[in-house]
């Protein structure tokens, strides 16, 4: 039997690229043919992966997955597949966000969701890496949905920080940090008033960190740029880091004292649970797929009022016995995501379904 993934766009390091990577581990395991098929990947994974136009179509008693993130023509090539068919759902941010600064981006988006609902008819089963995700998938008309969550490479987070990076962000100030994607519904204007806050009324030594792709919205970063400057906010005051490795990611995660998170459109939020395994204090919005992730852990705020959020971030980053008990809360969160069985959980799905074909 054959099981074989599809993927747009495979990249290394990727939440979505290393659940697909785990997947075929497990899978080539258990004694079958297994494949990554991508439209694109990223350089030195050509021993790992094939192009989908190598890609031969399966029998009817094969199983194809399809990692589902953006349109794209995989599409219209996975329901003509005979195979039983799985969409693992990663989530597509709502078109709304995106139609003030780049028509193309919101027309993708669009077109995501216009694709994705266009699959119910013909999927055996759909996945979701996030309960939020799941609710989703309902919504548009999937009958047989569960939630498989993101494979996370736990020995990862254990490769050594940049101690470069850790000594440039390592002084009197008070660090919040954010990482993600620099995008509208990342809503970082609102990062942005909560440190002016915090300067003013609270204690001029603040500094915000932002990690995360600049180029992808470059009328949305510039926006903000010009928002940090109205703000008189310095650049040791706010530093866009920009993409930057995993050892100084690590390093970031150390050096700083609270992450807050304000964003209003999240389909899982990976790096919650990194805040968990760096002991880093995790301040967000209760939104979307947030509180799922979060679950009991970490400190879920109901709305965005800066002088409420600035002096939470103060409590959370300064309060010593505050701060330690919201990280006990995160750890006993990790131990949970550490202790699930990810390759039972994909047998017992893969297992009804084989089944319902025999």
């Amino acid at each position: 039997m054959r099981v074989d993934q599809l993927i747009p766009a495979y990249h290394r390091g990727d939440a979505i690229g290393d659940t697909a990577t785990h997947m075929k581990q497990y899978f080539l395991s258990q004694g079958f043919e297994s494949q990554i098929y991508c439209l694109t990947r990223d350089e030195g994974l050509e021993n790992e992966s094939e192009l989908f136009a190598n890609f031969k179509a399966p029998s009817a008693g094969d199983v194809s997955f399809f990692h589902f993130a953006m349109p794209s023509p995989l599409t219209p090539a996975f329901i003509k597949l005979k195979s039983k068919k799985v969409i693992l759902y990663h989530n597509i941010t709502p078109e709304k966000y995106f139609t003030d600064y780049s028509r193309e981006m919101a027309r993708l988006c669009r077109l995501g969701r216009e694709e994705l609902r266009s699959l119910t008819p013909y999927v055996d089963l759909a996945l979701a890496d996030s309960e939020f995700n799941r609710r989703e998938l309902l919504e548009f008309g999937f009958k047989k949905t569960a939630v498989f969550p993101l494979f996370v490479d736990y020995k990862k987070y254990e490769k050594p920080f940049s101690r470069f990076m850790f000594d440039l962000f390592d002084d009197d100030r008070t660090n919040i940090l954010f990482i993600g994607r620099i995008v509208p519904n990342k809503a970082i204007e609102d990062l942005i008033k909560t440190t002016f806050y915090y300067k003013k009324y609270i204690s001029p030594l603040i500094r915000l960190i932002i990690t995360g792709k600049t180029s992808s919205l470059p009328k949305y970063y510039e926006g903000l740029i010009r928002m940090a400057d109205e703000f008189y906010l310095k650049p040791e005051e706010i530093c866009f880091t920009g993409h930057i490795s995993d050892e100084e990611m690590f390093a970031l995660y150390r050096v700083s004292d609270v992450f807050l998170s304000l964003s209003e459109h999240e389909g899982f939020g990976l790096p919650f649970i990194e805040c968990m395994m760096f002991e880093l204090p995790v301040i967000a919005y209760n939104c979307t797929a947030v509180p799922y992730t979060l679950g009991d852990s970490g400190i879920l705020i109901n709305h965005k009022r800066v002088d409420y959020v600035g002096e939470l971030v103060h409590l959370a980053a300064r309060d010593k016995k505050f701060k330690a008990a919201v990280i006990e809360g995160q750890k006993r969160k990790l131990k949970k995501y550490r202790e699930q069985d990810l390759k039972a959980l994909l047998l017992n799905h893969f297992n009804t379904l084989t089944a319902e074909s025999g």
